[in-house]
């Protein structure tokens, strides 16, 4: 089959488009999929540059912080269909569209649990093909295209993870890098739940976030504190971190939450710890998500809640051209792949 394998850390040259990759075999309780499409995510790039790892060594490079092995086909979202199944799988899957769960239920090695990511830790859906667990695939019935389908799985899943947790309801709420893949569902799941939302991001971007359901908008190159005033909102979900952070404390209310799913403009950060025990502050870390919160986007998506975005669409073979593009941060939206 033809696919993209990454063959160690690096730039864009360690992506290799191949041709001669062998088609995977499901096991007993998985299933063989027919990829449509995929999108670009920042976990492609930093798994791929070495990032999530505090030393850059590549055998410790995957978000889950287990060793990646390569070549890996990288990949975090997919939509497709199902077109063979393991021994233990229903029959009657074959033919299901379906969308694969990007953060899966961890596997036991050794009495030990491993957490499982699309792309990271098993192959990913830069390919014609791949394999997962029947149940981490999930029937989906959408007019919506392959590509616009495929933009939800790890975006839409990141954000619905940091709402639930930060338990987002009908109250002020401020998001960081709006325009992006998590930033705009953010902004499209927060106003769902009632939220008056304000979102941070360029100003070109502003009119599309109104469109997605926005109340406030604050130029990325702003002071939120200046912008917003000091303890005026009650949740800021943040995917950029950096120099921002210390003001994004400061803008919420007593008791108030903040909650990160990323770190785009800086994993380090100064935190005045006055600002987190004097106004009883929460914190909240979230990457992993129990499976219900994917059901629920798939709920979503049928009831025809979800407008998903496609900025832009790139062959398999132009994978290098998607990431760069993905890079620049020019556009709103996802950047989809389609599968040949």
């Amino acid at each position: 089959m033809t696919g993209v394998q990454l063959v160690g850390n690096g730039g864009l040259d360690q992506l290799i488009l191949r041709h001669d990759i062998p088609v995977p075999h499901p096991q007993a309780d998985e299933v063989l999929i027919r990829v449509g499409a995929s999108s670009v995510n920042n976990t492609d790039i930093n798994t791929r540059t070495g990032w999530y790892s505090h030393d850059a060594d590549a055998a410790h490079t995957s978000w889950s912080g287990q060793p990646i092995s390569f070549p890996r086909i990288q990949g975090a979202d997919c939509c497709g269909r199902i077109v063979a199944a393991g021994s233990a799988v229903d029959p009657s899957r074959l033919g299901e569209r379906v969308l694969v769960r990007t953060m899966q239920d961890p596997l036991t090695i050794n009495s030990k649990e491993i957490p499982v990511t699309l792309g990271s830790e098993i192959d990913g859906a830069f390919a014609e093909y791949l394999v997962v667990r029947s149940s981490e695939a999930f029937r989906i019935e959408s007019p919506l295209t392959d590509s616009e389908l495929a933009t939800v799985p790890c975006a839409y899943s990141t954000a619905e993870g940091l709402l639930q947790r930060a338990g987002v309801s009908a109250e002020r709420v401020l998001i960081t890098g709006a325009s992006g893949g998590v930033g705009s569902a953010l902004v499209q799941l927060a106003a769902m739940r009632g939220a008056d939302v304000t979102a941070v991001a360029s100003p070109n971007n502003h009119q599309a976030l109104r469109d997605f359901g926005a109340q406030r908008l604050v130029a990325r190159d702003a002071s939120v504190l200046e912008e917003v005033g000091d303890s005026a909102i009650d949740v800021v979900i943040d995917v950029v971190g950096g120099d921002s952070f210390a003001e994004l404390l400061k803008i919420l209310t007593p008791r108030g939450r903040y909650a990160t799913a990323g770190a785009v403009a800086g994993p380090d950060v100064a935190l005045d710890l006055r600002d987190l025990y004097l106004k009883d502050l929460t914190l909240f870390g979230c990457t992993f998500h129990p499976r219900s919160v994917f059901a629920d986007l798939v709920g979503y998506i049928e009831a025809g809640g979800i407008a998903p975005i496609v900025a832009d669409e790139y062959d398999l073979a132009d994978i290098q051209d998607a990431q760069e593009r993905f890079l620049s941060k020019d556009f709103f939206g996802k950047i989809a792949i389609v599968s040949p």
